[in-house]
């Protein structure tokens, strides 16, 4: 048996599984690789990558009508994708999750993430969905319990931000 710290993304896959999630919807990214490589192995989940990200909200819509549910995993830069679909989450008062590696904060040397890295926040909160931000790994685990409480029985829309500061700059 190692002794190696467990990571903090297998912590939290972990968590997400405990909690009854079953669909993992997302648009590959390197900051959710950890998770989706997890959810691609396990055969108690279901993974489903996307087009684009706003098939996740109407995916998440459905895994809640057929009584499952289900975690949306995109980049801060998909998120701007999501903004119209959003209004089906409100409308349909369903639980929505999603987890957002974010882009365009702390360390960020890609000029094109800025935009949206910055707008994420203001525009989820436009839309009525609450924002919750994670930085440090200490905050992933109590961060993301939080959400899937407020999510599921609270039937609210809930992002969580994993910030550059907990996943690293990219070099690109």
């Amino acid at each position: 048996m190692s002794d190696a710290p467990m990571r903090w993304q297998d912590e939290l896959y972990d968590l997400l599984r405990r909690h009854n999630i079953t669909q993992f919807a997302y648009v590959p990214d390197a900051g959710h690789r950890i998770l989706i490589d997890r959810s691609l192995a396990d055969p108690g989940a279901l993974s489903i990558p996307l087009t684009t990200e706003e098939e996740g909200v109407a995916l998440m819509a459905g895994a809640d009508l057929g009584g499952a549910r289900g975690v949306l995993l995109m980049q801060s830069s998909g998120a701007g994708n999501c903004i119209n679909m959003l209004s089906l989450i409100k409308g349909g008062h369903f639980p929505f999750l999603t987890l957002l590696s974010m882009r365009g904060d702390f360390g960020e040397g890609n000029p094109w993430q800025f935009p949206m890295g910055q707008a994420v926040e203001p525009v989820l909160k436009a839309m009525g969905v609450i924002c919750m931000r994670v930085e440090h790994r200490d905050e992933v685990i109590p961060t993301v319990s939080a959400a899937l409480t407020m999510s599921f029985q609270g039937i609210n829309a809930v992002a969580v931000l994993l910030t550059q500061k907990l996943l690293g700059a990219k070099a690109f």
